[in-house]
């Protein structure tokens, strides 16, 4: 069989899969926007990363733009737009009852039911909406903003998310976005505030932990996935295997994140010193508080050397003062003497 033949028959099996996989496809959402087909939520997830590749490049020579003003109004909205997502999902779902362990995926015409899809849907769309995080910070040339992790979350929540509307709009998958359109809600906050200025980013100190409260949100999300597969939850199996491996790869990446954005600045070495060469709090550094030994040992052999010095000066003194009473008492004497 000559090349072509397989690459032609591997085309045939893969576009006999994609028809059928569109066949069971969820028919509540199938007329909704962009639901149809994969192409174009593929098609702007491409000139999302075509953004982030050729951005940076077309910024080089030109001045950061401030946009105070539209980042205030789009971070306040991408916040309310989480907030009525999540508000929808919580109410909805109480509910119809739904079990955050194990819930089946209900595809009846059941208004309810509908009314989670569509949140859900809501959901996919913020993720698209949210590229426009990338772009600000293109626009604003802050490009070391740009990490792998930020580029890899928005990209593939984008992706998978059309995934998740196009065969499980409902049941367990509820929660999962529920709970991240509430943490984005206090993230979006929080950059909302942050863009009004530095009168108001002094008080803005609790920005590490939201990194705490994703890393939760994710652990959680992995347990109650692993779970599921273990007892046999009614609820897609490899949409299961998909959400651990996926919460997995958030847990590594948003870890190296908080380690390297906060553990290691607590960790750095300060020097403490007072100013005053004979006190031991001023040769000494601290780190965390906590004297090293190393710094212990040199800091002692210092104060040694130093109060070796103090007695060899004051024995020098103290001789000095010896040898000018008995130059008096021999001068006394040669004065009797003449």
């Amino acid at each position: 069989m000559s090349t072509v033949e397989v690459l032609r028959s591997y085309y045939h099996r893969w576009d006999t899969f994609y028809n059928w996989a569109l066949t069971i496809g969820d028919k509540r959402v199938k007329e909704w926007p962009l639901m149809q087909s994969p192409v174009p939520t593929l098609g702007i997830t491409a000139m999302y990363l075509l953004m982030v590749l050729l951005g940076p490049k077309l910024m080089e020579n030109r001045k950061p733009f401030t946009l105070r003003g539209p980042l205030i109004v789009y971070n306040l909205g991408v916040m309310l737009l989480n907030l009525y997502i999540g508000v929808e999902l919580a109410i909805v779902s109480t509910r119809l009852r739904y079990n955050w362990f194990c819930q089946p995926v209900d595809y009846s015409p059941n208004p309810d039911e509908t009314r989670i899809a569509a949140g859900l849907w809501w959901y996919y769309v913020s993720k698209g909406v949210e590229f426009s995080d990338t772009a600000f910070f293109i626009l604003r040339k802050k490009n070391s903003q740009l990490t792998f992790l930020h580029i890899y979350h928005h990209s593939t929540m984008f992706c998978l998310w059309w995934i998740g509307i196009k065969w499980v709009a409902g049941g367990s998958s509820f929660l999962a976005a529920m709970m991240n359109s509430f943490v984005h809600v206090i993230m979006y906050l929080y950059y909302g505030l942050a863009a009004l200025g530095p009168q108001m980013q002094k008080y803005l100190w609790w920005k590490k932990h939201i990194t705490c409260i994703q890393l939760i949100q994710f652990s959680s999300a992995g347990v109650l996935g692993i779970r599921a597969i273990i007892v046999g939850c009614d609820f897609p199996l490899w949409m299961q295997y998909a959400l651990v491996v996926y919460m997995l790869s958030f847990i590594v990446l948003f870890g190296q994140f908080y380690i390297n954005a906060y553990r290691k600045k607590e960790l750095s070495p300060k020097d403490t010193s007072n100013g005053h060469a004979g006190d031991h709090k001023g040769i000494t550094k601290r780190i965390n508080g906590v004297i090293s030994h190393k710094d212990a040992i040199v800091a002692r052999k210092e104060s040694h050397a130093m109060d070796n010095g103090t007695a060899v000066s004051r024995k020098e003194e103290g001789e000095g003062k010896i040898r000018t009473r008995a130059q008096a008492k021999r001068e006394r004497n040669v004065r009797k003497e003449t």
